[in-house]
């Protein structure tokens, strides 16, 4: 384990609108929505210090403010994907020529994960085009189910309850990604037809917490759980 090449590349995934996130989102954002004395996106840019060397940002709605928080936070790129899909990445930027892991998250989340721990993880599934990190499900917060075979990803969706979901955290090479899927939309159709190659793996590592962002009852529900938990500040 100790001989696999590290990660050496995140992406973080910001440029959603937050539209159930109004009236906060109508301001800033949604990955610069305050907590804890910082943003939502600060939360991923703290796990990512000096443990990734590279960091790269898609930002779209109200891409000017973002972009110039995230580059006085000093990140390496950011992209601006305004009007695509959430995957447009992968095939249209230079990332697409990354062969190696790229660690993605979602600015919404607020998680802690062993990203050296998935590394070697990744690289025991074989280093495949992509592989999910999944969590337990939570009952507050909708997710996309995995059903898998042996760790061999066969469906993602939200009709087939299984007792894990995506966490919005995933690995994936971009060069491997645009060799073996077309670009036809979201990260749906791209894990669609990953899967009908085999060539999406559910982690066994889980995020040590987690929690998804997508309304304001969640974010009044994370600062609840933040005053109670201190490792949460």
């Amino acid at each position: 384990m100790t001989g696999d090449p590290p990660i050496r590349h995140a992406l973080i995934m910001a440029a959603g609108r937050g539209n159930r996130m109004r009236p906060l989102t109508d301001r800033m954002p949604k990955a610069m929505l305050p907590y804890e004395g910082g943003t939502l996106i600060g939360t991923s840019l703290a796990l990512l210090h000096n443990a990734v060397p590279h960091v790269h940002v898609t930002v779209g709605y109200k891409s000017a403010m973002l972009a110039h928080y995230l580059m006085t936070a000093g990140v390496d790129s950011v992209l601006n994907t305004e009007g695509h899909s959430n995957a447009w990445w992968i095939h249209h930027t230079l990332l697409r020529h990354l062969d190696e892991p790229v660690l993605v998250l979602t600015a919404d989340n607020i998680t802690d994960i062993d990203i050296g721990l998935l590394a070697a993880e990744y690289h025991t599934a074989g280093a495949p085009a992509c592989m999910l990190v999944p969590v337990k499900p939570i009952p507050a917060v909708e997710g996309d189910y995995i059903t898998h075979r042996d760790g061999v990803v066969t469906r993602i969706d939200r009709q087939t309850p299984t007792d894990i979901y995506c966490s919005g955290i995933q690995v994936l090479n971009p060069a491997r990604v645009v060799d073996l899927a077309r670009d036809e939309g979201d990260f749906y159709t791209v894990w669609n037809q990953l899967i009908a190659r085999n060539e999406v793996r559910v982690s066994g590592v889980y995020p040590k917490r987690w929690f998804s962002v997508d309304t304001l009852e969640q974010l009044a529900a994370l600062h609840e759980s933040a005053e109670r938990d201190p490792f949460a500040r």
